[in-house]
């Protein structure tokens, strides 16, 4: 039966989720309010949160030449942790939305404001989820367990800052890409400048692929007073994205550089981790030659296609490890 998308699914499918995801095709109906709440059924953002781990972890490895079973663990908790703190801070998003959320009609089929889920329910789920992922935070040395325990703050701000900021997507990026400061840490023991310049390749990546997500809302969020860098640059969208797009690649270059240029580096590892920064470039400019910022289809889209662009560096990084 057809339904009216202007008015949550009846059988509480969430607008924007992959078509036939796990969570509505086989996921016990009983756990598919909260894995929905999770974001479970759109996996994007637990491998845009994973990605600059997996960057940091392997780049760190290279600078030292010494990859250990550790690593393994690392790249493995990562994951665990990007799935849990994605669905707790997505968790949290939609407890300090859901208001705002049943106004947008790309959201109101939410769990919390469709009704599925009682505000005191996803507290719980929150709280369940958060301290799951602090039990693989406490297996990483003092330092890293530090940086994660602080990681929370910009992740309770965020859901806060569209209402007082045109930069809600710096915010974003500022919880976003905390692992890599994270990963490269739980490797080395110390958070150093090679990891610092790969964190700021990684907010302005998220000011690009975020601001592209952020068009699909922007007539809804004019209504009802939300804040996003997609209203603020409004026709100048690709100009602005472009800046993005070459900060990225520059201070991601400049990350390898900093991390693999001591006297006696090997120049074919060198070359073939920048090929990193390279590959990933010319990805987001594909990005860019085909976004139509008026055509929500294709936002969503090209923003979730930034799993691939993310995975591009870690691949180059990864074979430069075994050369």
């Amino acid at each position: 039966m057809p339904t009216n998308p202007e008015l949550p699914d009846p059988d509480g499918q969430v607008s924007d989720a992959v078509k036939g995801n796990w969570v509505d095709t086989v996921a016990p109906e009983w756990a598919r309010p909260y894995l929905r709440l999770s974001r479970a059924d759109r996996p994007i953002g637990t491998w845009l949160l994973l990605l600059p781990c997996w960057w940091a972890v392997l780049l760190a490895a290279l600078s030292g030449q010494d990859f250990r079973i550790f690593d393994l663990w690392i790249i493995v908790g990562c994951a665990m942790g990007a799935w849990l703190m994605r669905g707790a801070g997505c968790t949290w998003n939609d407890i300090t939305d859901r208001k705002l959320d049943a106004q947008v009609s790309r959201t109101r089929s939410r769990p919390i404001p469709s009704g599925q889920v009682k505000v005191r329910q996803a507290v719980f789920w929150m709280a369940t989820q958060a301290l799951m992922a602090f039990a693989i935070l406490l297996t990483f040395n003092l330092n890293t367990i530090i940086l994660g325990m602080v990681s929370l703050i910009p992740v309770l701000i965020y859901p806060f800052a569209k209402r007082f900021t045109w930069w809600p997507q710096v915010f974003l990026g500022i919880a976003f890409n905390w692992g890599a400061l994270l990963a490269w840490t739980a490797h080395t023991g110390k958070l150093q400048w090679p990891a610092i310049a790969l964190y700021l390749a990684g907010i302005s990546w998220t000011l690009f692929y975020d601001t592209i997500y952020a068009h699909q809302d922007k007539e809804d969020d004019a209504l009802i007073g939300i804040k996003s860098t997609a209203r603020l640059f409004g026709d100048n969208t690709k100009r602005w994205l472009r800046l993005f797009l070459v900060l990225s690649v520059l201070l991601m270059a400049l990350s390898v550089l900093l991390a693999l240029v001591p006297p006696g580096v090997d120049i074919t590892v060198l070359l073939v981790s920048l090929g990193g920064p390279w590959a990933f470039g010319w990805h987001l400019a594909w990005q860019l030659r085909v976004l139509e910022t008026n055509n929500s289809e294709i936002c969503l889209r090209l923003f979730r296609s930034n799993r691939n662009a993310g995975l591009l560096p870690a691949l180059f990084f990864a074979i430069a490890l075994l050369l």
